[in-house]
């Protein structure tokens, strides 16, 4: 594990030095946390621990997916750290880190506002009851360094100025259409996107790579969606659409990148979305495949009045304490 580095979002740079059993941990090149294993507790001596702490957990769940638990013993523990969710006691006067707690802690991935604090009031749209949602927010909205591919993803909001070009091209590709179904001209999907920039219940957001573009995704609130005569959807699931535009931003190992962050960013968003659904066409087995293989299970099939779809969920227990963020 000598010499690995790991950006943060923020600019700074992670660097971990060592093997499995002893460590140095730098931050921008300044040291910030040694640590020492014996018989599976680490022993952890730094500077400003709540932050060293954090970065701790962070190298060992982002280089080992299947770590699920570190083991701290702790000479003095920050209580800011319990009282967020990072450190819980275990017996003996031991701490731990979850796994599935880590990922469900928003910073520093989710950036912007979120609806996590919005309040609930209840209103009623073409007769469905539902709570008001909190108003979209703009710009950048997750960012994080992917391990396994080296790389940056990240999802902002849709421009319609800065984006319509790219999502008349994307739209307008055999492969999208197939699916799609939503050929047309910069003029019409310019009143497509312009629609659901207007609706509260849809956000269509952008996948970079590096901050190169190659996919749009919408994110709906199930219960004004058309799917929720379909299934018992609750007050905070969400559902997705999914397109990747861009050739060579395709392949299993890009899905798992995309897919886990899409997922990721909106469980974040609010915490209390407990699911969150797709409704593939049914024969599109190779996406189906793809989403098995991240958690989602296939609920049933149903028919919308324009395709046969696939049920296809995910719950947010399930998501943390599978995901496998990097």
């Amino acid at each position: 594990m000598t010499g690995v580095s790991l950006p943060l979002p923020d600019g700074r740079v992670l660097l971990v030095d060592g093997g499995a059993d002893e460590l140095t941990l730098l931050l921008d090149g300044q040291p910030l946390l040694r640590a020492e294993r014996q018989d599976e507790v680490w022993w952890l001596q730094g500077r400003d621990m709540p932050l060293a702490l954090w970065a701790f957990s962070y190298q060992a769940f982002a280089i080992d997916p299947a770590c699920q638990r570190l083991l701290l013993r702790l000479d003095d523990c920050p209580a800011e750290l319990v009282q967020q969710g990072l450190l819980s006691p275990e017996m003996g006067g031991l701490w731990q880190v979850q796994r599935s707690m880590f990922w469900q802690l928003p910073m520093p991935w989710r950036s912007g506002a979120a609806s996590e604090s919005y309040p609930q009031r209840f209103v009623l749209s073409d007769g469905r009851r539902h709570p008001q949602r909190s108003p979209k927010p703009a710009g950048e909205l997750y960012r994080r360094f992917d391990f396994r591919l080296g790389s940056w993803i990240s999802l902002r909001t849709l421009d319609i100025e800065v984006d319509l070009e790219r999502f008349n091209r994307w739209q307008n590709h055999p492969r999208v259409a197939e699916f799609w179904q939503e050929q047309g001209s910069l003029d019409q999907h310019r009143d497509y996107l312009e629609r659901l920039a207007a609706d509260p219940h849809v956000l269509t957001m952008i996948g970079c790579f590096d901050d190169q573009p190659f996919a749009y995704f919408e994110a709906y609130w199930a219960k004004e969606d058309r799917i929720a005569p379909f299934y018992a959807a609750a007050d905070y699931d969400r559902g997705i659409h999914m397109l990747v535009g861009e050739e060579d931003h395709r392949g299993p190992h890009k899905v798992e990148s995309w897919l886990s962050a899409l997922v990721h960013y909106l469980l974040l968003d609010e915490p209390r979305t407990q699911r969150i659904v797709a409704e593939p066409r049914a024969d599109n087995r190779r996406m189906i495949g793809h989403m098995q293989r991240l958690g989602f299970w296939q609920e049933k099939e149903f028919d919308f009045p324009h395709k046969r779809a696939a049920l296809m969920v995910q719950s947010r227990e399930r998501f943390f304490e599978r995901c496998r963020l990097c």
